[in-house]
């Protein structure tokens, strides 16, 4: 019996790590599962490896469940079109170029994937169907990863990152699960309620902070942003801060507006904390589909962004905008989002999506 004993032991172990056991499992005592004359031992070097090799899997598997929308309209249209294909053909990749625009890749990023395509064609490289997929695949995979770099937290102090996105798009919801994430891994973090503008978003603020232990720096409804700004930056130095993260409001009519305020703000940051803001993210919600490029356009060009976070991502099919908006502003995506809890915002890794989205 002491056999099964230690099995069912790891075996529960690893189903909590992974997120996987069952809540309708019936609670047993220490004294049943465990009696005491067997005594528990610390895992192996053996069955750690494999305790590990079971996490990896199930998170790997969660962001296949959150694209999967994305990977019925995306991958299997395509699979659809040349999957079976003895030869390819100019028809064949018009197909897939009405495929590829219609699934939010964008007409710039699709024509060059085409283009590509159609070269490696004329070099005799595409022979099947197969052939092409796997293609795809590789070029898609290169164009995210011509831009990508990972956000580094921890090569300024105070580091100081200023969040931007339209209302709507999941921006307090994202700064408030990485405020928790930062706090959780260590980093003494700042929240700065600097969008004075909507009703409730410092309240909404305060709550994530209040979840994760952080504290807010606020003012009264409709005060000065900058006023915000400012008050925060002097606290994050005093405080010994790790990293100090700003919203800002999404309801600025004109691109005039935006970049006037922006402009303000920046000053603010660079006065107090010279060579500040260390990153400007721009929140995106992918279900917005091209709305989002036209969005990362305005923002780029007026409030100098430097990273992307794609929000909603497990609720649409448009999540090809991911690749869009990185190929075509030359952009990093340094976050995604493919769910409600905080794990499920990850760090965008461009490898790992593409084999999210590729694979059976």
């Amino acid at each position: 019996m002491e056999p099964q004993e230690k099995k069912g032991f790891f075996r529960g172990l690893i189903d909590k790590i992974s997120g996987e056991e069952s809540i309708e499992a019936p609670l047993q005592s220490p004294e049943t599962s465990v009696p005491e004359s067997v005594p528990v031992q610390a895992p192996t070097e053996q069955e750690a490896a494999v305790q590990e090799t079971a996490v990896k899997p199930g998170f790997f598997e969660r962001l296949k469940s959150g694209l999967k929308k994305t990977k019925d309209g995306l991958v299997g249209r395509i699979d659809a079109l040349v999957l079976g294909k003895k030869t390819i053909d100019a028809d064949t990749l018009e197909e897939l170029e009405e495929i590829l625009i219609t699934s939010d890749i964008g007409v710039k990023t699709t024509v060059e994937l085409i283009r590509t395509l159609e070269q490696r064609l004329g070099r005799n490289e595409l022979k099947d169907g197969e052939a092409l997929r796997g293609a795809l695949k590789d070029e898609i995979l290169a164009r995210l990863t011509a831009h990508h770099r990972p956000l580094d937290i921890g090569s300024r102090k105070p580091f100081v990152l200023l969040v931007i996105g339209v209302n709507g798009v999941g921006k307090t919801t994202t700064i408030g699960k990485l405020a928790s994430r930062f706090s959780t891994s260590g980093s003494k973090v700042l929240l700065a309620a600097a969008d004075t503008f909507r009703a409730a978003a410092a309240e909404q603020l305060i709550a994530w902070g209040d979840r994760s232990g952080v504290d807010v720096i606020r003012h009264k409804e409709g005060a000065d942003p900058s006023a915000v700004v400012f008050d925060a930056c002097k606290a994050a130095v005093a405080r010994g801060v790790d990293v100090l993260i700003i919203d800002t409001a999404g309801r600025l009519h004109t691109k005039v507006n935006l970049m006037e305020e922006m402009k303000k703000i920046r000053r603010v940051i660079d006065r107090e904390i010279p060579g500040a803001p260390h990153e400007t993210l721009l929140v995106l919600d992918a279900a917005t589909g091209q709305n989002a490029t036209s969005q990362a356009r305005l923002f780029k060009e007026a409030a100098g962004v430097t990273g992307l976070a794609l929000t909603k991502l497990d609720g649409t099919a448009k999540g090809g905008i991911v690749v869009a908006v990185s190929h075509e502003f030359a952009l990093p995506v340094r976050y995604i989002g493919v769910g409600e809890s905080i794990e499920d915002l990850r760090d965008f890794d461009p490898q790992e999506f593409t084999d999210a989205l590729f694979q059976p």
